[in-house]
């Protein structure tokens, strides 16, 4: 007589297990999360028919200079030496458009000078869109009538936040967000129930380790290494299991994670950590498969570059990425350059820092474009070339470039990108964006909707997002 009121909760827990824990644990979320006017769950479908399957997003940690990459300004060498003021572009320093601290730097006699630096490397037309692109490029501007070029970028986070700010459209000084990939993870269904849909390649540095945050762990990028014998940390057992006895731990594991999935049904970690005990075992078998390059010709090796020393580690994981996508999966993130500030922060030689760095990833990249579209998957992959700021016009020290947030440049290809254009610019000496100006979100919507996805149809309650956070899907560029 003294015990309280039974709860629905109580009630189903009491029933026994004819429900499993994580099943009743998603159907007793859904309830309260429903209770939410104007609330949709996500259906695990497109919003709209898409026109790509996948995204494969390259993203170079550090910042890599727009103009010996993709936005060529051959009046930075007219003018190499002066200060802005002494050249016709004074303008680009107008204090009411920026704060010039940043990119000053002295000169001999102790003054403050702005410096233009002159370009370090040369640039050619490519393919029948003349599209020009930098020499240390040359396997990239193959490509270029399949890349839709966006020159017009910007961000609001002059240090290496800017990473965590491209990947979630927020600055660091908002607080943590979800990451693009994760906003896709919560979206849409799985296309392969043996691998992740979600996949981080390369080095994260501390401010971009989480993607899911207020989605939940269970939309965070599984972390692989390209070794098929062991391709994720405690993927396999500590000593060997037949697999009949992997069975009878797998069942027991799920009937004790079933007993506490009533208890706590509206713990998403522990969801999460069902839903990764699940899969992990499933991956066992699926994940050496899609890592074992051995079937794979020696021609299809070296159009990556895998036989060649700067290009082999890089090469290693976009072959991974086409043989991922290949059998369905969503989102591969991956980090080139990762650690640290990033290994395109070329505060000083620039020159050597950005030509190895294009050797090691340009082939590669250069190699997965070909490979996609031979087999007919750039049509449903949609290839994102990135990174958080560019740099700038004028030189640091000697012979660097400094952060530079007021214009850089972004590419995409294939999924329903047009393909031999250039959208927006920056000004004559590669300052500012001046025509057609994109926040990184821009790029976020673009993506979203080369998936068919509406990113105001993916907000849940509490969680209401600034427009800002949705962007605006760059139609120019899209087919």
């Amino acid at each position: 007589m003294n015990r309280s009121p039974f709860t629905r909760r109580t009630f189903l827990s009491d029933m026994g297990m004819g429900f499993t824990g994580l099943a009743l644990g998603a159907m007793l979320q859904r309830d309260s999360l429903a209770s939410s006017p104007g609330w949709h769950p996500p259906t695990g479908m497109p919003h709209f028919p898409p026109k790509a399957k996948s995204v494969i997003w390259l993203f170079m940690n550090g910042g890599v200079s727009h103009m010996e990459s993709f936005d060529p300004k051959p009046m930075l060498t007219q003018y190499a030496g002066k200060t802005i003021a002494e050249t016709p572009f004074a303008s680009a320093q107008d204090p009411a458009k920026l704060a010039l601290e940043r990119l000053l730097v002295p000169d001999a006699n102790g003054n403050q000078r702005n410096l233009l630096y002159p370009l370090q490397t040369g640039f050619k037309k490519h393919g029948q869109s003349g599209i020009e692109v930098s020499d240390w490029f040359p396997h990239i501007a193959q490509h270029v009538d399949r890349m839709s070029i966006v020159r017009s970028m910007y961000t609001t986070d002059s240090n290496h936040g800017a990473q965590a700010q491209f990947h979630t459209g927020r600055n660091m000084l908002d607080g943590e967000f979800p990451t693009l990939g994760a906003w896709v993870h919560y979206g849409l269904g799985s296309l392969n129930d043996n691998l992740p849909q979600f996949i981080s390649l390369g080095t994260r540095e501390y401010w971009i380790k989480k993607d899911g945050l207020y989605l939940g762990p269970a939309h965070d990028a599984v972390p692989l290494r390209i070794d098929p014998a062991n391709p994720l940390d405690f993927g396999k057992s500590a000593r060997p299991l037949s697999t009949a006895a992997q069975n009878v731990s797998m069942d027991l594991i799920r009937e004790l994670n079933g007993l506490r999935g009533v208890e706590y049904p509206d713990d998403p970690a522990m969801a999460a950590r069902v839903a990764s005990y699940e899969l992990a075992y499933r991956m066992q078998h699926a994940l050496p498969d899609a890592l074992d390059f051995s079937r794979e010709t020696d021609e299809t090796k070296a159009l990556y570059g895998l036989d060649l020393a700067p290009c082999r580690d890089f090469g290693a994981q976009l072959l991974s990425a086409r043989r991922l996508v290949e059998r369905g999966v969503r989102f591969i993130q991956i980090q080139h350059g990762g650690g640290g500030a990033g290994a395109w922060d070329a505060h000083s030689g620039l020159k050597a820092n950005h030509s190895s760095l294009a050797l090691a990833v340009d082939q590669p990249i250069g190699g997965l474009l070909a490979d996609l579209s031979r087999r007919g998957l750039l049509e449903e992959t949609l290839v994102v070339f990135a990174t958080e700021f560019g740099r700038t016009p004028g030189s640091q020290g000697a012979d660097g470039r400094d952060h530079h947030i007021y214009g850089f440049s972004v590419w995409m290809a294939g999924g329903g990108i047009k393909g031999g254009v250039v959208h927006g610019a920056t000004d004559e000496i590669g300052f500012h964006a001046v025509e057609n100006r994109h926040y990184v979100t821009d790029i976020h919507a673009t993506i979203l909707q080369q998936l068919g996805l509406d990113s105001r149809r993916l907000e849940i309650p509490g969680r209401k997002r600034l427009e800002i956070d949705h962007g605006k899907p760059i139609r120019e560029i899209i087919a």
